[in-house]
């Protein structure tokens, strides 16, 4: 679809990638950002963009940003954790926040949405994932609530008529003090360089893809393909391991920490040890990578270095 002079809501448009996406469309569209604020920040919606402050899980505030004015939904509200102390509330959450959207579109009549995904709905496939593989046996719970919303907008897409653009992304990293493990990492050395723990083995390996590729491809991604179903990996040909990423934070504050692993294969419950998503699909749209994995993550923590300072 053509992503200009159009009306877009952007839901989780206050967290990492929905107000990066938010930023790229507001100079072309007219963009509602809704967000409860749960994982957000309301200076991060950029100043052009009107901003909602909603419950997505609530029917009613869904009914106050799902207009019929609005030309297409990018749906990046979620709860995010993988390893949650409250898996039933999250599961809920996320099934809730993506059925509400669908059912309040669907009555209003907006049928073009994007969704983030996660590779968690890969659990512990091999490597490199093509979208096509099977079976999907997510292993945490933050994974089996993407794939049943998957499992929701495919119906929609098959049965009610939406287009649908499904993003399984890899780890974004970005400029954000987040939780993740690149701003862990410096944060951990900003209040001791000397030692630097490290959850499990350090041999864990991912995909890494910094926050503004990932929000241009999903852009280019939406403008491109037009199937009723479009499901796509955001990822790079590459992976780097936990080790690497701490090698890379230290290298770029200045320090030179000792490692200490509190063992095992995984970093917590739920982790997937190993992890490359396949990008043919996407390359095949025209749309390549431009950095490697340890590349998005030096970009990442360079630019978290630079916020500290």
């Amino acid at each position: 679809m053509d992503l200009s002079g159009t009306r877009v809501l952007v839901t989780g448009g206050a967290g990492l990638v929905g107000s990066h996406m938010a930023d790229r469309l507001v100079a072309d569209n007219d963009v509602v950002v809704a967000d409860d604020l749960s994982n957000g920040h309301r200076d991060w919606v950029p100043d052009d963009a009107e901003f909602v402050e909603v419950d997505l899980t609530d029917p009613d505030g869904v009914a106050e940003v799902v207009t019929p004015e609005v030309d297409v939904v990018f749906h990046f509200a979620a709860s995010k954790e993988v390893d949650t102390d409250r898996p039933r509330e999250q599961f809920d959450a996320n099934n809730a926040m993506t059925y509400n959207l669908l059912e309040r579109m669907a009555e209003v009549g907006v049928d073009r949405i994007a969704f983030t995904s996660s590779s968690t709905v890969y659990g512990e496939a091999p490597r490199p994932t093509p979208e096509d593989y099977a079976p999907l046996e997510p292993i945490s719970i933050y994974g089996a609530s993407k794939l049943a919303e998957e499992g929701l907008l495919s119906t929609y897409a098959h049965a009610h008529g939406f287009t649908v653009w499904t993003f399984r992304f890899a780890n974004i990293p970005g400029p954000a003090f987040d939780g993740s493990v690149i701003p862990d990492f410096v944060e951990k050395l900003a209040e001791n360089p000397e030692t630097l723990t490290i959850l499990g083995n350090g041999r864990q390996e991912k995909s890494y893809l910094h926050v503004e590729e990932c929000v241009d491809a999903i852009h280019h991604v939406v403008s491109t393909a037009d199937d009723a179903h479009n499901v796509y990996n955001l990822g790079t040909r590459t992976t780097t391991s936990v080790t690497r990423i701490a090698d890379i934070v230290a290298d770029e504050m200045g320090v030179d920490p000792d490692y200490e692993y509190t063992g095992g294969d995984r970093g917590w419950t739920g982790d997937v040890p190993k992890m490359r998503l396949s990008v043919e699909k996407l390359a095949a749209t025209g749309w390549e990578p431009p950095l490697s994995s340890d590349e998005s993550v030096r970009k990442a923590a360079r630019q978290l270095v630079e916020r500290l300072e």
